[in-house]
Parts: structure tokens; sequence; C-alpha cells
């Protein structure tokens, strides 16, 4: 928000507020993160301030020991696989939904999202329940299926809100050449809904890879992920190995915003070329 140079006083007022307002909340939600850092980096086995010294051990430890190391391979495989999952069936339901119209669209809309609308125990505790009928709890594929769920929301309305300003006219004009629908799609339809296919697939990954409470409910010990074992490393012993996993967590979660945003801004190109 920019002021203008012929600004009365009040609005001049109101500005300044405005921008100490956002100031003080951005340093509100930011500074609680901003400790962590600090506390990875201690070379003791506390967590305290002043830092008795500076080191890299706790990073050595997570990329070193078996139990991090399994963990951040766990996260890693159920992640990629449940995002993957989750893409292709919220892509295939979002362009159901935006390019048909039928009696119920709204409630099937609204369904598709609920997961990201109900509170996580309640999923967790339903999944529970459902996967203990069919065998799936304490198995990889119960926890791909679990996060597979909760991710399809992302895709649905990222790649909802890219359709919005598709062209259809190009569809027609290339069905009318001869190319039957999966070449419409793979040529045609993705190119330019890639980028909010990628975007809703990167929110996939980040929902799974920093998932705790359904893995609490339905994973086994060989299933135990990044966020699981910081969970138990805050129960039974608070070392400062818990601070470099979620300085990493920070890290990656930076990360992916860049490319999200990068992504925003090539799908508004791309939409205003279309």
């Amino acid at each position: 928000m920019q002021l203008q140079p012929y600004a009365t006083t009040g609005q001049k007022i109101w500005h300044y507020t405005f921008l100490t307002i956002a100031g003080g909340g951005l340093l509100f939600l930011v500074l609680p993160i901003l400790v962590i850092i600090p506390l990875s980096f201690n070379s003791t086995s506390f967590l305290s301030y002043p830092l008795s010294g500076f080191s890299f051990r706790w990073y050595e430890e997570v990329f070193t020991s078996d139990v991090w190391v399994n963990a951040i391979q766990n996260s890693l495989m159920i992640g990629a696989a449940s995002a993957f999952f989750a893409t292709v069936l919220g892509t295939l339901a979002a362009m159901g939904l935006t390019r048909t119209d039928f009696r119920g669209k709204g409630a099937v809309n609204a369904l598709l999202v609920s997961p990201m609308i109900v509170p996580i125990v309640i999923s967790a505790l339903g999944l529970y329940f459902f996967f203990a009928e069919l065998g799936l709890n304490a198995t990889y594929t119960g926890l791909i299926l679990a996060h597979t769920a909760l991710g399809a929301p992302f895709v649905v309305i990222t790649v909802t809100a890219t359709l919005q300003g598709f062209d259809n006219n190009m569809i027609r004009a290339a069905a009318s050449l001869g190319a039957n629908p999966v070449t419409v799609f793979f040529t045609v339809v993705l190119p330019l809904i890639l980028p909010g296919v990628v975007s809703g697939a990167l929110f996939a990954f980040a929902t799974s890879f920093d998932e705790v409470v359904v893995v609490l409910f339905s994973a086994g010990p060989e299933q135990r992920t990044l966020p699981r074992q910081m969970f138990d490393g805050i129960k039974e012993n608070i070392t400062p190995a818990i601070m470099a996993a979620a300085t990493l967590l920070i890290v990656f979660a930076f990360a992916l915003l860049t490319v999200l945003e990068y992504l925003r801004r090539r799908s508004e190109k791309l939409n205003g070329a279309s």
C-alpha cells in the first residue's frame, strides 16, 4: 500500500497505523520460527539461550543417524507417492467439475475439499477405523492413501482456478483438426494448466511431508516419518537435533513458497497470452 503525495493527515495516520499493525502481526508470526534456527546450532545437548557454542553436530546427526535418515526417507517416499495420486485424481476431478454442469455440482465440490475443512483429528480417527476393517493400518499403502485424500483438495482448488481462464475454443479447434481427447489433453490443455497442476502437487507433497496426526493414528513403527520422529523426540528427549530438523523444514517451506510464487506469475502470463 503506497502513500499518495497528496494524502491528507488522516490518510497518513491510517497508512502508518496500518503498517505498524501489519509489521507487528508479521513479527508475531515469524519470531517464534526464527527462535528455532539459532538453537539448532547449539553445541550442547540442551536447549538454552545464550548459546554455549556454535556447532553443526545436530545437522550431522540428522543426516547420519539411522533413525532420522529413515524418517526422512519415509517422508519423501510417502509424500511423493501421495502427491502423485492426489495430482492425478485432483486434476481429473477439477476438469470434470469445470467442463460440465450437473445437479449437485456444488455438493460434490464441497465434498472434494472437505478434508481441508474437517478437523484433522476427526479425519484421522475415521481413517483409522476404516483402514482397520481393510487391514491397511500400519502399512505404507494405507498411509499413502490417507495422505492422498488430504492432498487432493489442494490440487482440485489450484487446477480449478487455472481452468477458469482457459479458452475452450482451443479444444474445439484441436478436435476439428482430428485430434483425439488424449492428444488434446497432452498437447493443448496440460501445457496451459501445468502451473496449476504443479502448484497443487507441491501443496499435496507439503501436506503429506508435514502431516503428523494421521501418522500417529494409522502408521506403525516402520512408517515413522520426519514429523512423527520430531513429535516423539519432544515427548522423550528434547535435543537440538529436533531444532535442526525443524530448521530444514523451514528452509523447505521457504523454497516451496518461492516456487509457488514463480508458478503463479507464470500462470498469469499464460492466461493473459491465451
